[in-house]
């Protein structure tokens, strides 16, 4: 991945650095959600994996030197800067919480420390895949839970934003408690569960239904699905009946859902095929399949593309990249945003959970303070090398089934519950109020 796929004034902030003599600086920076979406009452964690591949292998390229050098925005940095992003490697610190790990607003995503320069052309990729990630995972789990635990299966990369999207975007459904993807890359590249059917090109390609059924069946055997609505949804699963075994089952993509699956299951098992399964698509979200579920629809599993990969109903989500610390020749200085809605907490943190609320609290705080607490925030990085390996998808996938389950229950609704709460400990209370005295102080 280039060094490049950052935004510019990452790069001309580090120039200016450069020319400043601020290279010896360590600075400390947070990634935070300041607030959740619209109908979110927690998110889940995802993401590290990517954050933690890009820093190991941080470097500039010659000809992304070269470039550089051509832009009028660099003509008077100094030529040594160039030499310096040469040589560039990243040797600082990362802390994150676990993937699949449930978060809060203003809980620090991750934590990194790191030379000044370093910290700061970092800062879009790494908001880039712990958001995106970040925000996927959390819809997906609104679908998971809709379908009281039937299947889902993440269908949505032609509709995603970009290719790389819809890869991480079936990780990120995957993690969350999808039961795979239809993205054969993401199947490849994570070990993700792939699945798919056949589109109704496939059954218009062929000069009768019965034909594209019977080549299908030939080359799919036991996996075979049926998409039986591109004529006649039910003369469609006659059909399918009549050809009988190997099937897995047959896929509804428009019409009445619920009315058309009881009419379907009907079939099947007056044909003696009580173990077909029904698959149903159709611009899916957690809503419709809810409604699905509650009307006791027999559908077996979900396949929801457009409304997951893209987030339909939320597409972004506000995180953010701010400096808590600044270390200049060895003196740790605290740093904070005051203005109005953009606030923000000074110093590096720990966030501890407890059965029933987190705190917030600055991590050189003592843990027999929050005795009891589980520390959520770990090393993952440190002088620019793994501390341990990354747990494994179905690890993180574990990991965010049980946090769920284990958050209230009013949480898990698809409708907005009381917010979860988060304490900021007085300490870290103490610290802003007295940064911000001494800010006011220096005006007068």
């Amino acid at each position: 991945m280039s060094a490049l796929n950052t935004d510019l004034y990452q790069l001309t902030m580090a120039a200016g650095y450069f020319a400043a003599a601020k290279t010896n600086e360590i600075a400390t920076f947070e990634i935070t959600v300041r607030r959740l979406p619209d109908n979110r009452n927690f998110l889940i964690a995802a993401g590290l994996q990517q954050a933690v591949e890009y820093l190991l292998n941080l470097k500039f390229q010659k000809d992304e030197i070269d470039y550089l050098r051509a832009l009028p925005q660099f003509a008077k940095a100094p030529p040594e800067f160039f030499n310096f992003l040469l040589k560039l490697r990243f040797k600082g610190e990362l802390s994150a919480v676990p993937e699949g790990t449930a978060i809060f607003p203003n809980e620090p995503l991750a934590i990194l420390r790191a030379p000044l320069i370093e910290a700061q052309i970092v800062e879009t990729y790494l908001l880039s895949t712990f958001a995106f990630q970040t925000l996927i995972a959390s819809k997906a789990v609104r679908c998971v839970l809709a379908t009281q635990g039937r299947p889902v299966v993440e269908f949505g990369s032609r509709r995603a934003h970009g290719p790389d999207a819809g890869i991480l975007a079936g990780r990120a459904a995957y993690l969350a408690g999808c039961l795979g993807t239809s993205n054969a890359e993401a199947g490849r590249r994570f070990g993700i569960p792939v699945f798919g059917t056949a589109a109704h090109a496939w059954t218009m390609a062929f000069p009768s239904e019965e034909e594209s059924f019977r080549v299908l069946q030939q080359l799919l055997g036991n996996s075979t699905v049926f998409l039986v609505d591109t004529y006649d949804t039910l003369e469609g699963t006659q059909l399918a009946t009549q050809l009988g075994r190997p099937m897995w089952g047959v896929r509804l993509d428009s019409g009445d859902l619920v009315a058309l699956s009881r009419k379907v299951r009907r079939i099947l098992d007056d044909a003696g095929l009580k173990d077909a399964k029904i698959f149903v698509t159709n611009d899916l979200n957690e809503y419709k399949v809810a409604e699905m579920v509650a009307a006791g629809a027999p559908i077996d599993a979900f396949g929801i593309g457009t409304q997951l990969a893209t987030s339909f109903d939320a597409p972004a989500l506000s995180a953010v990249y701010k400096m808590v610390e600044l270390r200049r020749n060895g003196e740790v200085h605290y740093t904070a945003k005051f203005s109005d809605e953009k606030k923000t907490l000074p110093g590096a943190k720990q966030i501890y959970r407890f059965k029933d609320h987190d705190v917030i609290a600055l991590s050189s705080e003592c843990n027999i303070d929050f005795a009891g607490a589980e520390p959520l925030l770990r090393p993952v990085i440190n002088a620019g090398e793994i501390v341990e390996p990354l747990p494994s998808l179905d690890r993180a996938r574990s990991r965010a089934a049980a946090a769920i389950a284990a958050l209230p229950s009013p949480l898990r609704s698809l409708d907005t519950a009381e917010p979860y709460r988060v304490d900021v400990s007085p300490h870290l209370v103490d610290l802003a109020q007295s940064i911000r005295n001494d800010l006011q102080l220096a005006r007068l």
